[in-house]
């Protein structure tokens, strides 16, 4: 019962640790504000399409950003269309490749990076941000992803193990 409960558990779990971690954002450097946005949710649904079901990360991912979408930007639809919408590129991709982790770490942060960018062109398209492309990947992209890429390095075989555990579990 409990091995049930636990690939929903982490995904909850990172979702209320996600605003604590950007309490750390934004950090001044060289007199410039550099922000740092944590993607823990994000990343551990792309190991969930990778390496457990493509069909429960999808739905993880609408319930999920639609949750993130009320409770932390109040737009309703864009995390909730786009989560699950990058969870199924993820998992189409990896079918044609290797599934070891450091390949699975890559393409989680580049899809991370590709989350943020899609994230800021909306927000460009409907005025919400004034920041120039260059501040853009200078301020938040390239910090956000070395901080995720961090964090994935440090947990991201813990990840893969609870996920393993739940699939053979499941089997």
């Amino acid at each position: 019962m409990f091995i049930r409960l636990l690939l929903p558990s982490v995904a909850v779990l990172l979702f209320l640790i996600e605003p604590v971690f950007a309490k750390f954002s934004p950090i001044e450097m060289f007199d410039q504000m550099i922000y740092l946005v944590p993607r823990f949710l994000f990343m551990y649904l792309l190991f969930l399409a990778v390496y457990y079901d493509r069909k429960k990360s999808i739905i993880y991912g609408i319930v999920f950003g639609l949750l993130y979408d009320v409770f932390y930007i109040d737009i309703i639809g864009l995390y909730a269309v786009l989560y699950p919408l990058l969870c199924l590129f993820m998992s189409k991709i990896v079918t044609y490749i290797q599934q070891s982790l450091p390949i699975v770490t890559i393409l989680t942060v580049i899809f991370v990076a590709l989350l943020e960018f899609l994230i800021y062109e909306f927000f460009v398209l409907i005025s919400f941000t004034s920041m120039q492309m260059g501040e853009f990947v200078l301020l938040r992209l390239v910090p956000t992803i070395f901080a995720n890429l961090l964090f994935l390095v440090l947990l991201g075989w813990i990840f893969k193990y609870f996920i393993k555990t739940r699939k053979l579990q499941s089997v």
